[in-house]
């Protein structure tokens, strides 16, 4: 199997119920794997660009794994693409550095499946949200695979039964099997 790089952009995974099991499942169904927790390594966000670069060089498939906030990426994640995926490196006339590698997009929701869709609350598909992450990938040459993602996954604690903890536990395991697969596939 290639090398995969996952990077988990949750700002504070230790709360998290969905991404903290989804990278759970991932530690066992892929040990080869390296699982970056930005939260852990950049808590002051002072990003090591130099080194994450290297993880880029040294991976054949990238994993972003994320809680979707505000239709996009958490802003520790973001600052890390801003800060990584510069010109000169990912992009550009003398970049390029990443082209062929796979990138792959997992990440969940707060919101409802039916939430997202033209006469839903959010007016859009998940995929429209997505495009922006889809030219990110074109524009570093890399090659997009399909997204896995997970909607309804929010629990909010003394408010949330047990009984929805669990059911996002169990949604959370299914969005690892379905990331699994479309990895090794």
């Amino acid at each position: 199997m290639n090398s995969v790089l996952i990077i988990s952009g949750h700002p504070d995974l230790d709360h998290s119920v969905a991404n903290r099991e989804i990278l759970n499942q991932l530690e066992k169904a892929l040990p080869q794997a390296e699982i970056v927790r930005l939260d852990l390594v950049y808590p002051n966000y002072q990003i090591d660009v130099a080194a994450e670069q290297n993880r880029l060089l040294n991976a054949d498939t990238i994993v972003l794994q994320f809680p979707f906030y505000w239709y996009s990426y958490p802003a520790l994640l973001k600052k890390w693409v801003d800060d990584v995926f510069v010109y000169g490196f990912a992009h550009g006339s003398t970049g390029g550095k990443l082209a062929g590698k796979k990138l792959l997009i997992s990440f969940t929701t707060g919101a409802a499946a039916e939430q997202y869709q033209p006469d839903g609350a959010m007016h859009h598909t998940v995929e429209q949200f997505l495009l922006a992450f889809q030219q990110f990938a074109n524009l570093c040459q890399m090659q997009w695979l399909p997204s896995v993602y997970s909607n309804g996954m929010m629990t909010i604690p003394n408010v949330s039964t047990a009984e929805q903890f669990a059911a996002v536990r169990e949604k959370a395991i299914d969005h690892a099997t379905r990331l699994v697969k479309t990895i090794q596939d």
